[in-house]
């Protein structure tokens, strides 16, 4: 099992934050808990947020301290926002100071535009250094300034055309937007998504996979569990529970097999990461 989808601290603890800075090391309980919660993941991505207008410092120095812990089970990505005029400089710097193995980006968080032309030199780089991108793209309670219309998943068609060598990676079935994710998911090859946090938004999960069943697109789905959101095994263990909707009132079947297909796929291969 391989969770695509996890941070290593609650996004809004600024302690956590300000005991990283003065020490520059990982708080130990803090890390003691992570390790607990990702019980059951043979790998684990490891994610930064980098939004300050949402107060949410979680910084890449902060993940790949948590990396280094274990750097054979810890996949660290990276947290950059395209609209700095540093972008690019930002990026370069982190993949060699750091190792990092892909990019996280958020547009309601950051605030920007993903399908502006103006960060095409950005995307195009991504794309030279072979980083996949796992997307925030949908809403969010704790971005209430973020754009909802820059939050739309549909908005990454231009982005995922134009740069056919970065896999990009859809968060959450694109929360409310299955729809539009399942659109992306058949028309780009380079399009995937995953179910972190959705074990709490049953309905939501079990209309997307139905529509992934019927649009021959369950390939495409990936494991995660967005802690803090979820530990590893609660995720598992909700998405497991998936079958049991709809038996004995006619609806649709989500077979427990393609639960199990999807959490024992090795993601970290379709994204080219070994």
């Amino acid at each position: 099992m391989i969770d695509m989808h996890t941070h290593p601290c609650d996004l809004l603890d600024q302690k956590i934050r300000m005991d990283f800075e003065a020490s520059g090391e990982i708080p130990s309980q803090v890390l003691a808990t992570f390790v607990r919660a990702v019980e059951g993941a043979e790998r684990v991505v490891v994610l930064p947020l980098w939004a300050p207008e949402c107060h949410i410092e979680v910084s890449n120095a902060f993940v790949a301290a948590v990396v280094r812990h274990d750097p054979a089970r810890f996949v660290g990505f990276a947290n950059v926002n395209p609209a700095s005029p540093d972008a690019i400089s930002q990026l370069e710097y982190t993949v060699q100071e750091y190792g990092v193995r892909g990019l996280k980006l958020a547009p309601i968080y950051q605030q920007f535009t993903p399908d502006d032309e103006a960060l095409w030199p950005f995307y195009a780089r991504v794309q030279e250094l072979g980083l996949p991108i796992l997307w925030h793209q949908g809403t969010s309670n704790m971005a209430p300034t973020g754009s909802l219309d820059d939050a739309r998943p549909v908005r990454l068609d231009r982005v995922a055309t134009s740069f056919p060598g970065i896999k990009m990676v859809i968060a959450h079935f694109g929360y409310p937007w299955y729809g539009d994710v399942l659109a992306l998911l058949r028309k780009c090859a380079n399009v995937y998504t995953d179910v972190s946090v959705l074990g709490d938004r049953q309905w939501y999960l079990y209309n997307a996979m139905i529509g992934a069943m019927e649009y021959h697109a369950t390939d495409k789905i990936l494991f995660g569990s967005d802690y803090p959101g979820f530990t590893t095994l609660e995720m598992a263990d909700a998405f497991l529970r998936l079958p049991s909707i709809g038996r004995g009132a006619g609806l649709p079947h989500v077979p427990e097999d393609l639960v199990e297909e999807i959490i024992e796929r090795d993601s970290l291969s379709l994204l080219g990461i070994e």
